[in-house]
């Protein structure tokens, strides 16, 4: 235990030595982070903190053989503890090259999965796992599944680096706790290492809280989430292996959740999946009305709570474990609930969304009813047999009035003007008229574009009216429904294509 504390104070003085110079050094070579709508800054700060970590961590176990105790001398530079290096590397320098220029997040996803493969192809793999007495082997799935860990892990800390001291505070911990479940497995590399780790935040941490005076930029975030799920890995080798990567799951579940919810969330709401916005869980925070220290607080008490909670876990056994899971996840539920992320998945919304989907795809019976009734308005013979079919589609929409005027070229009146056509549903009282505060009234015009084949003859290019529709419908008898306005669209450029058609023939 000894040694452990001597890396940490190591790597903790190295730290808050390294981090104002990098800092300074970040200011003048341009990589800041300047104030935005999505900041809670005002004035631009260095984004270089992660190269102060991660010197701070590289140094660290540099010196670490020159302490020559047992502990130690189990940190030598061969796989796959190099190979994971080296895949740290990687991904601390992609991001801090994003930190001086931006770039496309599919390059930083590139770079992202080059580094986890190298530490896959180390050794640094998952290849199944071990729970309460089930085992699963990956077999040719073990790659996917160690990238997947990779990305996972160094997205989460990238995503809740929004607020001063909130991502390092959140490692720090998870770090905290790994040292201690490490020494109670006597997995003692993967204790050096969380403990250089841990030390190297915490002195980065003396410069990041708020009011920050240097950010930890993409670099660091990488890195840091890069080192915990590799170090995690590592540690789980002697261990019943998923036992030991329930315990990073745990310990650094705030931005875990809030990794797997963004993409979800974004998707729901039409946006990009990897465009920033500000619904993450320290903005819902925010948006409360709290000030940014109290939500950093409340993450952090968050954190070390998930962290004591596996500390627990790995103290029991069997159905227990099972519970205490489950009384985990009923807490987060709850707290989700709180922050108003279950508006994007309200069962009306879900609900709505899949009968949208439904009737898209063409799979529902109404739609299928109303594409049977748009292939007969194609197939009409004459303008009678059009009007006896829009009639129906009038039926089947649930409207109670609709009134056509066409234009004299299409089909002429008896004294050669507009020929007005009208269907009322039975029983429905249209001496009201259609100003009633309760009715429903939609105006179309019947718009067609000339084809090629027509202006091609000398006939003037652009839209050609036919005439113009006019729907009713009494809200108090039934209201809109949910298709009402696709159908009736479709409606439409049936019934224009068939008018179009009927005219061409006439010509």
């Amino acid at each position: 235990m000894t040694t452990l504390l001597a890396i940490f104070f190591i790597a903790l003085l190295l730290s808050l030595v390294l981090s104002p110079v990098i800092g300074r050094l970040g200011t003048r070579l341009g990589a800041v982070d300047l104030p935005g709508d999505r900041k809670v800054h005002t004035r631009p700060i260095s984004r270089t903190g992660g190269a102060a970590i991660f010197l701070a961590f590289t140094l660290t176990l540099l010196v670490c053989p020159l302490l020559t105790t047992r502990v130690s001398d189990l940190l030598t530079w061969q796989p796959p503890w190099s190979f994971f290096f080296l895949g740290g590397v990687i991904c601390f320098l992609i991001g801090l090259v994003d930190d001086f220029h931006r770039l496309n997040p599919w390059i930083k996803l590139f770079f992202q999965v080059m580094g986890a493969s190298v530490a896959f192809w180390g050794g640094v793999r998952i290849d199944g796992f071990v729970i309460m007495g089930v085992s699963a082997n990956f077999g040719i799935f073990s790659y996917a599944v160690t990238v997947f860990w990779f990305i996972l892990f160094i997205n989460a800390v990238n995503l809740v680096d929004g607020l001063d001291g909130l991502a390092g505070g959140v490692v720090f911990f998870a770090a905290a706790v790994m040292v201690l479940l490490s020494v109670m497995g006597h997995s003692f590399l993967p204790a050096i290492l969380f403990s250089a780790l841990g030390g190297a935040v915490l002195g980065f941490l003396r410069y990041n809280f708020n009011p920050a005076s240097i950010f930890l930029g993409d670099g660091g975030s990488y890195f840091l989430g890069y080192a915990v799920a590799g170090i995690s890995i590592m540690g789980s080798v002697k261990s019943q292996v998923g036992a030991a990567l329930l315990i990073p799951l745990l310990a650094l579940g705030v931005p875990l959740f809030d990794t797997v919810l963004s993409p979800l969330r974004r998707f729901v709401r039409g946006r990009r999946l990897f465009a920033p916005d500000n619904g993450h869980i320290h903005h819902r925070l925010l948006s409360m009305g709290l000030t940014t220290k109290t939500a950093v607080l409340i993450i952090y008490l968050l954190t070390v709570s998930l962290c004591l909670s596996a500390v627990i876990m790995v103290n029991l056994r069997d159905e227990r474990a099972g519970l205490f899971l489950i009384i985990i996840g009923t807490g987060a539920i709850v707290f989700i609930r709180k922050l108003g992320y279950f508006e994007y998945v309200a069962s009306d919304k879900i609900y709505g969304w899949f009968r949208d989907f439904v009737d898209e795809t063409g799979l529902s019976r109404e739609r299928r009813s109303f594409l049977s009734l748009q292939i007969d308005m194609a197939r009409a013979a004459d303008f009678d047999d059009l009007w006896c079919i829009f009639r129906r589609a009038m039926e089947i929409l649930d409207f109670d009035l609709a009134e056509l005027v066409l234009d004299p070229k299409i089909v002429q009146a008896e004294d050669g003007g507009h020929k007005r056509l009208k269907w009322q549903r039975d029983g429905f009282d249209g001496t009201r008229g259609i100003a009633d505060d309760y009715r429903f009234k939609l105006e179309l015009p019947l718009m067609a574009t000339r084809g090629a084949d027509r202006a091609a003859k000398g006939a003037k290019a652009g839209p050609e009216s036919y005439g113009v529709l006019r729907l009713v419908k009494d809200l108090q008898r039934h209201p809109v429904s949910q298709h009402t306005f696709r159908r009736v669209e479709q409606l439409r450029r049936s019934f224009i294509g068939a008018l179009e058609h009927l005219n061409n023939g006439k010509a």
